[in-house]
């Protein structure tokens, strides 16, 4: 059998392990960690073992996610799969500490009425009708630009710049923004290529009937997903060597010729590194550089601190069926209550048995001032960062009557690679940001290297995004290099673009013709004054 050494235990690493283990690959998995999942992972709060288990942030798969989905359908769960263990949901909650409150559906509509609702902008509050034209003309045009120009133009713009943020209402700005909530996306600074199609993707999951706009697992992530998987793989023949941290991988300009960990060195046919942005980037040698060119600007790629905290709560508190988005919070926070949803996993049996609600809750800006402290949370200690967040949560939620109470707080949890320094605190599991012009700098899973490929979400694919979903894909382009390279004939590993409307297709084709002969898209020549008009 040919070996396999997958360096990294996160969503990429375990996606390759499967799909070369059902290939019949020897594969053994090496994670620096003593639990399998990566960012994935879940971690009891107080290291016992019935202990609550807290996590990097709730788990989100929108609709359009089709490579891990069909990982998940693969890993047997019981008498089902872990697939099984997705559920829908069915709303939104858009809070404000100030105006209105809105409950946004995010099942698909079936009625006139409920398609006249979802049709709506979903922070219309306070927008003026020529601004939200002004965003469907922007949004009209990405749709309708062909590959080329999205790669050439809109990737070296920030979604800001195309959207013409800046020049519009606080209104207006919310909305661009609106994304930034749910994906590791800062508007002002990711392209417009990259924020552009994950919006359209998000809005299309809530309008197609094909698909659930959102869902997420009824259970903590390692006890309904990652630990099943890992006892699939192992009865496949993975071997899993934990608490192994790599330290280096030696080559020559052809081939990687072993790697060096913690426990010594490793060594193996091929290699996969499923290792994130920040820790390969430790690991660039020159001769690594020189026989995998491809890697030799990663260092140029930005990572962000979007993470979470939980708040363990003494009653049921579900508060809406799905997403909570805290529009006016400082700290552009998002939350779920997973208790509604959690029917593999007895929140009563966990710890002293006192918990009746998990509130999880991800921060996305780690920059901003905080209301009650006055600091950013990056320059926070991690009581301050539970103290602050409770009281942007508060703040919105409990301006009529008292949603959320202090005396209901039984526990709460922040993830542990936020550690604390005299400074603040510094976060030891970065998100990779794609930021305006960075897609130059992501290699394809497939290396320069006879023997080393990437199964990680800084690898080019179309997915395009820090995700589980990037992860799997990354990892399944890495397989069949794999494949291709050992002269397997086993089936290589199916692989899905981002859908998007056949109704446009004429559209983007007329474009690329337009952008052959070195003309701008239509909507900058034609349609711009129409544009003008609506915003003065």
């Amino acid at each position: 059998m040919t070996s396999v050494a997958v360096l990294g235990g996160g969503i990429g690493g375990l996606s390759a392990a499967h799909e070369l283990a059902e290939r019949g690959f020897a594969v053994t998995v090496y994670e620096a960690n003593e639990r399998m999942g990566g960012k994935a992972r879940s971690i009891p709060i107080d290291g016992s073992k019935d202990a609550i288990l807290g996590e990097h942030g709730f788990r989100f798969f929108p609709g359009f996610y089709r490579h891990v989905t069909d990982t998940m359908a693969r890993i047997p769960y019981r008498d089902r799969t872990v697939a099984d263990n997705l559920v829908p949901t069915s709303e939104s909650l858009l809070a404000r500490a100030t105006g209105e409150e809105v409950v946004a559906r995010t099942a698909t509509p079936r009625t006139i009425g409920e398609w006249r609702e979802a049709l709506q902008p979903p922070t219309s509050d306070g927008l003026p009708p020529r601004e939200a034209a002004v965003l469907g003309e922007r949004l009209l045009t990405l749709l309708t630009s062909c590959d080329a120009r999205r790669e050439d133009d809109l990737e070296y713009r920030s979604w800001w710049e195309f959207v013409e943020a800046d020049r519009l209402s606080p209104a207006y700005r919310k909305l661009a923004a609106v994304t930034q909530l749910l994906v590791a996306l800062r508007p002002q600074d990711g392209s417009a290529r990259t924020f552009g199609k994950i919006y359209l993707q998000l809005i299309r999951g809530q309008l197609d009937p094909r698909m659930d706009a959102e869902r997420i697992l009824n259970g903590p992530t390692s006890t309904v997903w990652i630990e099943p998987w890992v006892a699939y793989l192992e009865d496949l023949g993975v071997e899993f060597v934990r608490e192994t941290r790599v330290t280096g991988i030696d080559c020559d300009r052809e081939r990687v010729t072993g790697v060096e960990t913690t426990r010594g060195e490793v060594g193996a046919e091929y290699y996969v590194a499923a290792l994130p942005v920040e820790a390969m980037v430790e690991l660039l040698s020159p001769d690594l550089k020189r026989g995998a060119p491809s890697l030799a600007h990663i260092d140029r790629l930005e990572t962000g601190w979007m993470t979470g905290i939980q708040f363990y709560l003494e009653s049921d508190r579900p508060l809406v069926h799905g997403h909570q988005l805290y529009l006016d919070s400082p700290w552009a926070l998002t939350a779920i209550s997973q208790g509604q949803f959690w029917s593999e996993y007895d929140l009563s049996e966990a710890g002293s048995g006192a918990v009746g609600d998990v509130l999880s809750v991800i921060i996305s800006d780690w920059d901003a001032a905080g209301e009650l402290t006055g600091k950013p949370a990056r320059d926070c200690s991690p009581e301050e960062i539970k103290a602050e967040t409770w009281d942007q949560l508060t703040t919105h939620l409990n301006r009529d009557e008292t949603r959320l109470a202090d005396d209901d707080l039984v526990e709460w949890f922040l993830n542990p690679a936020i550690e604390e320094t005299d400074d603040g605190v510094v976060n030891r599991e970065p998100l990779l940001v794609n930021t305006a012009g960075s897609l130059r700098y992501r290699p394809e899973a497939a290396t320069g290297m006879k023997n080393l490929v990437l199964a990680s979400d800084y690898v080019r694919t179309e997915t395009d995004l820090a995700s589980m979903e990037g992860a799997n894909e990354a990892a399944r382009r890495a397989t069949n290099a794999i494949l291709d390279r050992s002269g397997s004939d086993a089936p290589r590993c199916e692989l899905w673009a981002l859908e998007e409307p056949a109704v446009f297709e004429p559209l983007r084709a007329h474009d690329a013709v337009r952008y052959r002969l070195g003309l701008p898209h239509a909507s900058e020549g034609a349609w711009s004054p129409v544009r003008e008009a609506l915003v003065p």
